[in-house]
């Protein structure tokens, strides 16, 4: 019987640690567990370390076209808890870069100041059954990505008392913010 491993790490080399550092204690409620020698070692939870980062001051941003990760998500337990999160963050000047309701969850998408995207997401359905099935279905198949929306008026909404299984669901997202371009339309 084979084990499946549980995600521990992921590692950044850059040439800006002191901003790197900065921005993912800020994005993610981290915490510095060491550094020196040009590393960083952050965590948000009880494990030693989530993100580490290595210091390479030769490096240069990669440009748009190169193959690399996409982007690293993160989860939250609930829509309030992505919303708040939001308000911190768009208080200390870090705006998401592009928000996605994909249907499965309600993301928004954040860039490092090395150009790495990073997705802080709440799941839209309970269980992992409830969200293959959502992706088996008509509606994700026809755009597996999803549409846009505006986080400020779903903090709003929240504050009127909608519900989060309302918000939570590309119907919301496409009422609110039809004006709003595909996320994957050129910019």
């Amino acid at each position: 019987m084979s084990i499946s491993p549980t995600f521990a790490h992921v590692v950044f080399q850059t040439a800006q640690i002191d901003e790197m550092r900065d921005w993912y204690c800020a994005l993610l409620d981290a915490h510095v567990v060491y550094e020196g020698h040009g590393m960083s070692f952050l965590t948000f939870d009880d494990e030693h370390h989530r993100i580490a980062l290595a210091h390479n001051p030769d490096l240069v941003r990669k440009p748009d076209n190169a193959a690399c990760v996409n982007h690293v998500a993160y989860t939250f337990p609930d829509l309030d808890a992505l919303l708040d999160r939001y308000l911190s963050l768009k208080a200390n000047g870090i705006e998401p870069w592009k928000p996605v309701q994909h249907g499965v969850t309600t993301s928004l998408y954040y860039e490092d100041p090395d150009g790495n995207h990073v997705e802080m997401q709440v799941d839209n359905f309970t269980t992992a059954d409830e969200a293959t099935a959502y992706m088996e279905g008509a509606e994700y198949d026809a755009d597996p990505i999803g549409v846009g929306y505006r986080p400020e008026l779903m903090v709003e909404a929240r504050r009127a008392g909608v519900a989060c299984a309302e918000l939570q669901t590309r119907s919301w997202a496409l009422t609110t913010s039809p004006e709003l371009p595909h996320p994957m339309a050129a910019e």
